[in-house]
């Protein structure tokens, strides 16, 4: 879905590859590794944190649209794994990467969503 005038496209270019995009565990795990670095070298603070990331997926930070969004995603998505723990270790085990287990589970688990996210727009994935 478009959100305003910021061209934020989180759809994909067909279902199919949206369903690959994030179901795969290769995608999966790179959100997670994605997330990682998000939390560890992102800067202490959410923006921060979302403009580093919008600047390895597509070369450009987040417009206030976009940071709105994820800002919302990301809140609503602490809430659910504080809610369930289980579902946020269940979450960051998939793959093969060892996790970084001096960051917090939840959080970790919260900003993955945001790495999928970023790596399922249409923008990310057309980069030419």
């Amino acid at each position: 879905a478009y959100f305003g005038q910021s061209q934020f496209h989180v759809d994909t270019n067909t279902p199919l590859q949206a369903l690959v995009t994030l179901n795969d565990p290769q995608f999966v795990e790179a959100a997670r590794a994605l997330a990682q670095r998000l939390i560890k070298e992102g800067g202490d603070d959410t923006k921060s944190r979302v403009d580093y990331g919008f600047n390895l997926a597509v070369s450009r930070p987040a417009t206030e649209a976009e940071f709105a969004v994820i800002e919302q995603v990301l809140g609503d998505q602490l809430a659910r794994f504080q809610k369930d723990p289980g579902k946020a270790k269940e979450f960051l085990a998939v793959g093969e990467m060892p996790r970084d287990e001096t960051i917090d589970t939840i959080e970790h688990a919260a900003w993955m969503v945001v790495g999928q996210l970023l790596l399922n727009m249409d923008e990310t994935l057309t980069r030419g």
